[in-house]
């Protein structure tokens, strides 16, 4: 006599339920650390002062974040997005306070070296076929002394007043205006990966390159988009860096790509795991920053912020990669 089967209701809970927290695990936890750090430190925790401190100062990271992860799409590792960023803003600060032209001028300027990188990445990357780890690391480490030369090894101070006071001073619900560009910054590039053929054609090519050309995707030109727009978002990253700090220091940009490596991988666990998402890399970046943030008030020395980010990396590799040989 055979078994009754279960209830069908009772058979699609269970996996319902672990879908739900396998997308939503992250927020959940993220939660959880809040109400944690607010029951310690309620007298500044639960300041809204702090909850602004926190949305404002992450927009950098956010920006990075997104535009390391376009390239990670399509299967390709951009290492010098960190060395562009800080390259993008020394040369928006040396336009502006040694040579002395307008704002829009600088950022023109910008944005063609930053088109300029992404060439010669991709030109390495894809006409040479070359490892892009390889290639990107190499011309990262180019980058940097092509800061240091052009730099003089100097910190450039007092640039673009206007800048800071529009993103850091004009505030909307008590918020810098900054943290509103990166939001809007990452519902587009979100719209464009989930909404539209070119997203589409770009996880194809991620998810195998042969396939992708064999059903008539230009990989070439997809892998070359990518690479381009990592450049000229991390160049974007380093605009804005000045434009929040009012200054361009020739080594502090580079100290934040393996935070933006923990992001993007932190946030291909949420939402859509397994796979790498925009809504994600701005959660996980916020996620990390309330970790950071929280310890900080607790008095944990500084060092804590490397274990924090190199730990979070880690996990996020991991779970990365267990969500998509699951799926």
């Amino acid at each position: 006599m055979s078994t009754p089967a279960a209830p069908a209701s009772e058979a699609q809970t269970r996996p319902d339920v672990f879908a739900i927290f396998e997308r939503y695990g992250l927020i959940l936890i993220w939660a959880v650390i809040a109400v944690i750090f607010a029951l310690i430190r309620p007298d500044v925790f639960l300041q809204w002062g702090t909850v602004s401190l926190i949305l404002g100062s992450q927009t950098v990271l956010v920006v990075l974040a997104l535009a390391l992860m376009i390239p990670l799409v399509a299967g390709d590792f951009d290492l010098s997005v960190a060395a562009n960023m800080t390259l993008g803003s020394m040369v928006f600060a040396i336009m502006m306070q040694w040579v002395g032209v307008s704002m829009p001028v600088a950022l023109l300027v910008v944005l063609a070296v930053a088109i300029v990188v992404g060439l010669v990445n991709a030109l390495f990357i894809i006409w040479f076929n070359v490892n892009s780890l390889i290639v990107t690391l190499g011309t990262g480490t180019f980058l940097g002394g092509v800061i240091l030369w052009i730099s003089n090894s100097q910190t450039i101070s007092g640039v673009a007043r206007p800048l800071v006071n529009f993103l850091i001073v004009q505030r909307l619900f008590g918020i810098p205006l900054v943290f509103f560009g990166g939001l809007i910054l990452c519902l587009a590039i979100w719209y464009v990966l989930n909404r539209t053929g070119l997203g589409l054609r770009i996880l194809f090519t991620g998810r195998s390159r042969e396939v992708a050309r064999l059903t008539g995707i230009n990989v070439g030109m997809i892998r070359l988009g990518c690479l381009l727009a990592s450049a000229i978002g991390s160049a974007l990253a380093g605009v804005i860096y000045v434009g929040t700090s009012g200054a361009a220091d020739p080594t502090s940009g580079l100290s934040l790509l393996l935070p933006a490596f923990a992001a993007v991988f932190l946030g291909s666990t949420v939402f859509t795991p397994g796979r790498f998402n925009a809504l994600g890399t701005m959660a996980a970046v916020y996620f990390l920053t309330t970790g950071i943030t929280g310890l900080t008030m607790l008095g944990v020395q500084t060092y804590v912020q490397s274990l924090f980010y190199g730990g979070a990396l880690v996990i996020a590799v991991t779970l990365s990669q267990l969500a998509a040989r699951r799926r």
